[in-house]
């Protein structure tokens, strides 16, 4: 058995601006990837640097519907690093919203892995508020929100 988070958020706009959000590099890195940004747009069967140091390996994509990636998921107690898969879903909503669920699977069962999750899961909510913010109000709440930034420390990826 493996560990695993699963989250959904609305965003009050159509899925097709929604899913280009995430798809389209410059949008992403306006609201989510803001330290280093992120290097392509996600396309299957390419591999995506968000931030300096986390390879987005692109699995799937369909378009307006979901997207699926692979990404260095944590360091097991044995030291051995391993990934997990992301699914990320669109689901346009009858009052033209759009529902978007991320889950992410694949920490082994250990301390090290229930760390992951714990971190992986706030950070996705993170992204979904910042996407919502970004999406429908076009205000970047990520600017200026890690202490790294303001010391103009090395772009990394957030603790995960």
């Amino acid at each position: 058995m493996t560990l695993n988070v699963r989250l959904s958020g609305r965003i009050g706009r159509k899925v097709d601006e929604v899913f280009d959000a995430v798809v389209n590099p410059k949008k992403l890195s306006s609201y989510f990837t803001t330290v280093g940004g992120a290097s392509a747009p996600l396309v299957a069967g390419t591999t995506v640097i968000w931030w300096k140091n986390a390879p987005v390996e692109v699995s799937e994509v369909k378009p307006d519907r979901r997207i699926v990636f692979h990404w260095e998921g944590g360091t097991g107690e044995d030291g051995a690093r391993y990934r997990t898969k992301v699914e990320m879903t669109f689901e346009p909503l009858e009052d033209g919203g759009t529902l978007v669920t991320i889950e992410e699977s694949g920490w082994r069962e250990d301390a090290a892995g229930r760390r992951g999750t714990y971190l992986n899961c706030e950070g996705w909510t993170q992204m979904l508020c910042c996407m919502k913010a970004f999406v429908e109000y076009d205000i970047n709440l990520r600017e200026g929100f890690f202490l790294s930034e303001m010391r103009g420390e090395p772009a990394e990826a957030p603790d995960r």
